[in-house]
C-alpha cells in the first residue's frame, strides 16, 4: 500500500513560511532587548516589555484570526497577516522612543499572530490524515530550526555591523515569508463573504476558542512555563557555569537530536498513538532538565540539550497533532488558535514566573525543581486527556465486539 505523499510543494511552502515568521520572531527576541536598552534609554523591565507586547497582540488576536480564516479562507488570511507582518518589519527604523517601540511591537505581533495561526491552520489540511504525527513534526521543526538560526543571526549581524542593518535583514526575512506564503495553494469552499461582515466578529467564548481541545491545550501550556525558563535563561546559566563560550550550541544540539529523531517519532505517533510517545517524552523532558541542573562540563550542558530537545521537541508537535485530531473539520482553524493562545500565555507567564523565582534560588536549583514539575505533568496529561482518550477508544471497542 502506497503511502500518501507528505512533501507536496504547498507542504513545503507553508512549512517554509512558518519558518521565516519565526526567524524573524527569534531574531528580534534576542535583538529587541539590547536596543532598547543601547538605543532607546530603557532598563531592564524596559526590555521585557517590548517581548510582553508583542505576544500578548498575538494572544489577543488568534481567537479572531481564527474566525476569519472561516470566514474569508486560509490563503486570504495568511497573505493580508504577513503583508501586516512585513509593513511592521520595514517601521523599525523610525521609533526613537520606547513608547513608540511599543505600540510597533504591539502592531507587529498581531500580523504574527494572524500569520501562525493560518499557516496552522492550512498545515492541518494538508498533511495526510495517515501522517499526521509525522506531518505535523517535520512542520513543528520549522519553528525549532528558527528558534536556533534567528537568535544567532540576530546577535551576529547587531554586534558586526549594528541596527541599521539589523532592520534591512528582518525585512528580508519578513519578506521570503510572504513569498512563502504566496506560492502555497490549497484548494478552499467558496466564501461569499460581504467584506463589512469580516469585522462583525462573535465574541461568544464558543466561537473565539474550540472548547474540544482546551484539555491538551493546557496540558501544553503546562510545559510550556518550563520552556519559557530555556528560553529566557539558559544562556545566562551557561555564563554562570563559565560556559558561555558554547551556550549557542545549547539549541543547536537541540535541533539536531530533533532533525535525526523527527522521521522515527512521528512514524511512531501515527503507527501506535499518542500515550505511546507522550509518556516516554516527558520523562525524558525531565531527566534532561535534571541533567542540566547538575551540569558542570560542557559536555553535560550538551547532553542536557540533546536529551531536553528529544524530551520537549517530541511533544509540542504531539500536543499540537492531537489538538487538531480533536477538533471537528470545519473548527481547525479556531483550533489551532486556541492552542497555540495558551502555549504562548504559558510561556508569558512562564517568563514572569522563572523571572520572579530566580530571585531567590540559584539556577542549578532552579531547574532541578522544574524537573520534578514536568515529571508532575506525567498526572496532569492523563488526567487532562489520558484518561478521556482511554475511555473513548474502551467504548469504541465495545461497540466493535456488539457489531
Amino acid at each position: 500500500m502506497n503511502k500518501e505523499p507528505l512533501w507536496t510543494k504547498n507542504f513545503i511552502s507553508v512549512s517554509a513560511s512558518n519558518f521565516f515568521l519565526f526567524v524573524t520572531f527569534y531574531f528580534l527576541l534576542v535583538t529587541m532587548p539590547i536596543y532598547a536598552l543601547r538605543e532607546l534609554g530603557g532598563d531592564a523591565a524596559d526590555a521585557g516589555l517590548l517581548t510582553t507586547f508583542f505576544l500578548v497582540s498575538a494572544i489577543i488576536i488568534r481567537p479572531f484570526a481564527g474566525q476569519w480564516i472561516e470566514k474569508v479562507g486560509k490563503k486570504k488570511i495568511l497573505i493580508a497577516s504577513q503583508i501586516i507582518f512585513l509593513a511592521a518589519s520595514t517601521l523599525y527604523f523610525f521609533p526613537h522612543t520606547l513608547e513608540t517601540m511599543l505600540t510597533l511591537r504591539f502592531f507587529h505581533g498581531i500580523g504574527f499572530g494572524m500569520a501562525t495561526t493560518a499557516t496552522g491552520a492550512m498545515v492541518a489540511e494538508i498533511i495526510p490524515d495517515s501522517r499526521r504525527g509525522e506531518g505535523m513534526g517535520y512542520y513543528v521543526m520549522s519553528t525549532n530550526l528558527a528558534m536556533v538560526i534567528g537568535p544567532f543571526l540576530g546577535l551576529t549581524v547587531m554586534k558586526e555591523w549594528g541596527s541599521f542593518v539589523m532592520f534591512l535583514i528582518c525585512i528580508v526575512i519578513s519578506a521570503l515569508a510572504l513569498t512563502a506564503g504566496l506560492m502555497t495553494n490549497i484548494v478552499e469552499r467558496k466564501h461569499t463573504v460581504r467584506a463589512i461582515s469580516i469585522f462583525q466578529l462573535k465574541f461568544n467564548p464558543r466561537d473565539l476558542f474550540e472548547f474540544s481541545v482546551l484539555p491538551i491545550a493546557v496540558t501544553g501550556g503546562f510545559f510550556s512555563i518550563i520552556y519559557a525558563s530555556l528560553l529566557s535563561f539558559v544562556s545566562v546559566y551557561a555564563e554562570e557555569l563559565h560556559l558561555g563560550a558554547i551556550a549557542s550550541y545549547f539549541f543547536v544540539v537541540y535541533a539536531v537530536v530533533l532533525l535525526l529523531s523527527r522521521p522515527f517519532t512521528g512514524k511512531w505517533f501515527d503507527q501506535k498513538g499518542a500515550h505511546v510517545i507522550v509518556y516516554p517524552a516527558i520523562i525524558l523532558f525531565s531527566a534532561g532538565m535534571f541533567v542540566l541542573s547538575q551540569t558542570e562540563t560542557a559536555l553535560v550542558f550538551l547532553v542536557a540539550a540533546g536529551m531536553i530537545g528529544l524530551g520537549w521537541g517530541t511533544l509540542f508537535p504531539s500536543f499540537q497533532t492531537i489538538a487538531i485530531q480533536e477538533a471537528p473539520p470545519e473548527k481547525k482553524a479556531v483550533a489551532t488558535a486556541t492552542f497555540l493562545s495558551i502555549y504562548d500565555l504559558g510561556i508569558g507567564v512562564g517568563s514572569f514566573i522563572i523571572g520572579w523565582a530566580i530571585t531567590g534560588m540559584s539556577f542549578s536549583s532552579l531547574y532541578m525543581y522544574c524537573a520534578f514539575y514536568i515529571l508532575g505533568g506525567l498526572f496532569v496529561y492523563f488526567l487532562l486527556y489520558g484518561r478521556q482518550d482511554k475511555k473513548a477508544r474502551e467504548m469504541e471497542k465495545a461497540e466493535h465486539q456488539i457489531v
